[in-house]
């Protein structure tokens, strides 16, 4: 899930934001910027979301 929503967010960043220049080495290209954008949503997903086994821990 945060794969694709990265994905998607990275896109849209690069299409309404971009870099003008072309000087940008992650905003310049869209499938760069789309990467990038989807390897961050999955990180930041794994990062928050909790295992099933530690949350059986807290829990009892």
């Amino acid at each position: 899930m945060g794969l694709i929503a990265g994905a998607v967010g990275g896109w849209c960043y690069w299409y309404f934001v971009g870099c003008a220049s072309g000087s940008c080495p992650i905003t310049s290209s869209p499938y760069i910027s789309t990467v990038y954008g989807a390897v961050m949503g999955a990180l930041l997903l794994s990062i928050i979301k909790k295992s099933p086994a530690k949350a059986d821990k807290d829990a009892g």
